[in-house]
Order: C-alpha cells, then structure tokens, then sequence
C-alpha cells in the first residue's frame, strides 16, 4: 500500500475512484426536479402597481389627470415639470391653443413615464427650435446619453453622452447645441444607470408648434397611424440606427384600401441615418396608416401640416397595436380618432369620461379589415377617452383640429398603451443567463 500511494500515478486514480464514488451517492440521494410549466411562446400579460407621469412645466396651463372612473384639472403654477403619482391606469396631459404669435398653434402633450429608453422623430434643429425635455423623477441618479441621427448619419457626438442628471432635477437642451445641422432627425435618449422621462416640444421656423410623441423602438415591422385626411403636407421620416443599410417596403391603409404608393413602394435608408419621403399624393387626403417592413431595425415618424394662410404643424409616429388599451387624458372641440385594422377585421371599445357630469355610455365601432375609420366625437368641454380593444389587430391616434380663417390648428397623438397592464418577456430557469 506505501508503495502504491508513493506512486503518483496510484495516487491520482484513488482521487479519481473517490469523486467518482462522491457523484454517485450525490445522484442516487439527487431531489427530484421541479415541473417546469411549458415554455411561453411570447409575452406575459401582467398588472401594473402603480404609475409616474411626468409633464413638462408650462405655467398657467391646466392639466387633466385620468383615472379609471374619474377626471380631474390641476393648474400648473410654476415652469418645473409637473409629477403625479397614483394607481394603475393613471394617465395625464394637457392642450394649448394659441391663435397669434410665434406661439401660434394647438399643440397637446402627453406626460410620459420615466424609462430606460426613448426615441423621438420629426424636424431637426436647422429647421426648427427643437427643446428636449430631461426629468429625473426617481430618487436615485440618472446617467444618460443623447444621440442625434440626420441625413448625413450620427451627429451628435460626443456632446450628448455622460449627461448627469439628480434625483428630482429636469434639463432643458436645445438640440442646436448638439446638431445644429439636421434638417430632419431622429433622438435616442438612453440611461447608462437610472430613468429619465423625455419628451421635446417642436417649433417650425415657418410656423407651427407641437410635441413629438414618443416613437416605438427600433423594429423590422412599423406601422404609423394617425394620418389625418384633408389636405396639407404629409413627410414620413424613418431613420436606420443600426450598422447596416435598410431597404424599408412601404404600404399605405386608407379609408378604401390597402396598396403600395406608386413611386413610393421603397426607401432606402443608409445605415445611422434618417430619410424623408413627401407621401402626401400617395395618400390622397385620405386618413391612413402606413406599414413600414425591413430586415434591419428601423424607427419612424410623420410630419403633418395643416393648411391656411399660417400653418400648423402636427406629429404621429410608429406605435404598438392596441393590445393593453389606450387612454387620453386631454381633449377638447373637434376630436376624432382616427383607427387603422390590419390582419383581418377589428373591433374597439370606446369610453368617453367628461370633465363634469355622468360619463357617456361607452359604444364599439367595427373595422373592415386593411381599413382606415375616422370616429368623430361630440363630447363638449374638456374629457378624457378610452379606448378598449374587443378583438383584432388595431393601432390608431387622437387627432383635434380646430379651423380658424387664417389656418387649420391641428394636433395629433398616437394611442400609446395604457397604463393598466404591461408585459413581460416568456422566462427560462437556466444557468445560461449567467454563463459567459
């Protein structure tokens, strides 16, 4: 035995019969494993606790605060962003009508939720006073970068990146500091660490004012709805951030049908840059969608002007379908929505919450499939609007307008999720997530 454990080679094969004894009583004494539930194929559809809406500050103004079942005013007294807490289905903005002036126009906004990301399409900086709005709402640090794509790819630079934002503290930046340049653009506002709610109020040097709404991430299918029919000049604008070039297929879904604008069936977009496409003949002053398809990520919008001796301006962008509903806090005289059905035949719920007084009997309204439906509403005064979705694949927007002898005021806002349910990505229990 002294002979065989001198013996390295001895010595190595009882280590190896000893782990090799240790795996096998850690087999045999092994606990059953748990059942797995079978794997989602996509994602979950969970409750949201509670809700953080930012809006940017404009003194004076009042804004309407929704809750399920009730809507309430809040006036603004001071220019600090304006942050409201509450319970799951909170929803809040405002409108502004202006009829004289370099402020003239009507122009609503959205208080958006502090998150990771946000993109924003529309009129750069050499063609309009772009203000991007930074707010920290949470109590922790924020560590954020701005990037600015134009025609002529990522502009930006450095300027944008490692920008530190307090718990609590809001930054305006006036985008001509970081591309004054761009014509057209499109803004990626990313946090390294923290959340930050982001929005960016457009005024046009040739006239008009509104808010870019927050446009959907970076995807191979888009579609942008909420194109008002009349006349005007509608400019699609799609950007390419990634490292490859996109060749992006355009159709158009109007009141009458679904089809591929002559001379406008494709762009092509250069990789980190932005393109526009003048689609008003391809519309025909019809209300319309359009879906975008590419086999690169592509992030989307529309420029929308009114007609009159002074035109207004107006922004919609890509959107999700109305899967987890949509609710819009503000609204006022000359509301309509404006509903786009795609993959078969859709169907909606909508609820109207006036500012006083009993709320409307909610009713439904059908969809033809590859269709594009106005819905006129006749509420008076101020109130708030729901939209349900009862079956199909449906996206739309809010539009208002207003006709004054010098010129259309218009505004628009795709119907972003509503703040009722959120999801979540399928989950796998496995070591890889972790694995290098």
């Amino acid at each position: 035995m002294k002979a065989f454990v001198e013996n390295r080679f001895g010595l190595l094969a009882l280590v190896v019969v000893a782990l090799a004894a240790l795996y096998g009583v850690a087999f045999v004494t092994r606990p059953a494993p748990p059942a797995h539930a079978p794997s989602q194929q996509g994602p979950r559809k969970v409750p949201v606790a509670s809700v953080t809406a930012v809006c940017p500050g404009l003194k004076g103004e009042q804004v309407s605060v929704y809750l399920p079942g009730t809507l309430t005013q809040e006036k603004v007294t001071n220019t600090k962003p304006y942050v409201t807490n509450g319970p799951a289905g909170l929803e809040a903005g405002y409108l502004t009508r202006v009829t004289e002036g370099a402020e003239r126009g009507l122009s609503g906004v959205r208080c958006t939720e502090p998150a990771p990301a946000t993109w924003l399409v529309g009129p750069g900086p050499a063609n309009a006073d772009v203000r991007l709005h930074l707010t920290n709402a949470d109590k922790a640090p924020a560590l954020a970068d701005v990037q600015v794509y134009a025609a002529e790819g990522p502009i930006s630079g450095d300027k944008g990146t490692g920008l530190e934002i307090a718990p609590g503290e809001h930054r305006e930046i006036d985008l001509k500091t970081l591309a004054p340049s761009a014509d057209i653009m499109a803004v990626s506002v990313t946090t390294v660490f923290g959340r930050l709610a982001v929005v960016a109020r457009t005024t046009l040097e040739t006239g008009g004012v509104d808010w870019l709404p927050a446009a959907a991430p970076p995807a191979t299918r888009v579609v942008v709805p909420g194109i008002p029919g009349g006349g005007g000049r509608r400019e699609l604008l799609v950007a390419a951030p990634g490292e490859a070039d996109a060749l992006v297929r355009i159709k158009a879904v109007s009141e009458d049908a679904q089809y591929a604008m002559k001379g406008r069936e494709s762009l092509d977009v250069p990789a980190g840059s932005v393109v526009s496409l003048d689609v008003t003949t391809g519309v025909g002053g019809s209300s319309a969608a359009l879906v975008l398809t590419s086999s690169t990520p592509i992030v989307a919008g529309l420029i929308i002007t009114g007609t009159g001796e002074r035109s207004d301006v107006a922004f919609t962008a890509g959107t999700p379908p109305l899967d987890l509903g949509s609710t819009v806090a503000r609204n006022g005289a000359g509301t309509r929505l404006v509903l786009t059905a795609l993959g078969g035949p859709g169907k909606v719920r909508v609820q109207v919450m006036p500012g006083k007084g009993t709320p409307d009997k909610p009713f439904e309204v059908e969809l033809r499939e590859g269709r594009t439906k106005n819905v006129k509403l006749k509420a008076k005064g101020d109130f708030a609007l729901a939209v349900t979705p009862v079956s199909g694949e449906v996206y739309g927007a809010r539009v208002v307008e207003d006709r004054l002898k010098t010129g259309l005021l218009i505004t628009a806002q795709p119907l972003a999720p509503a703040r009722m349910w959120t999801l979540l990505p399928p989950l796998t229990d496995t070591a890889r997530v972790v694995a290098p």
